[in-house]
């Protein structure tokens, strides 16, 4: 029985000991992306958004980061800031980039999906976003503090 946990436990330790093929959002925040956008890995491959007001460009590598073509292939983003969705189509406009642009603006909490489907492949999606800012990891919203508890607003009765 114990034997059993000890390997168990052991074999998931090894897992975690070659970050270089962990390929977790932790990890690809922590690499320095290509084009300075943010990497995501989706099935076979790594997307990198590099996102400004109105205009995205998706960069497409497989694991090895060789470039992959998407010629013919068909993408598009939905951008969420809030309740608001904006959908914008990618098209490619290089050996593995793609590119789109709409009406929208980016938040720090705006959220990017985008989905893939390259000829002869099946249809990824990647969740980018939120945008950390560089340097603050984790930051909480500023808490409303002000509006703490009820208030009371004492009107003298009127006669």
């Amino acid at each position: 029985m114990n034997n059993t946990i000890a390997v168990l436990v052991f074999g998931v330790a090894l897992t975690f000991s070659f970050p270089a093929h962990a390929h977790t959002d932790e990890f690809f925040e922590s690499v320095e992306a290509p084009h300075g956008g943010q990497l995501r890995m989706t099935g076979p491959f790594h997307m990198e958004l590099v996102a400004k007001d109105g205009d995205l460009t998706v960069y497409v590598t497989d694991h090895a980061d060789n470039t992959i073509s998407v010629d013919g292939g068909l993408a598009k983003a939905n951008i969420e800031n809030g309740a608001t969705r904006t959908q914008v189509n990618l098209h490619p406009v290089g050996s593995n980039i793609l590119r789109g642009s709409g009406s929208f603006s980016l938040t720090p909490s705006t959220v990017v999906v985008v989905f893939m489907k390259l000829p002869n492949q099946d249809g990824y999606a990647a969740r980018f976003m939120p945008l950390k800012p560089k340097g603050e990891r984790g930051e909480k919203a500023p808490s409303h503090t002000d509006d703490a508890g009820p208030h009371h607003h004492h009107h003298a009765p009127t006669h």
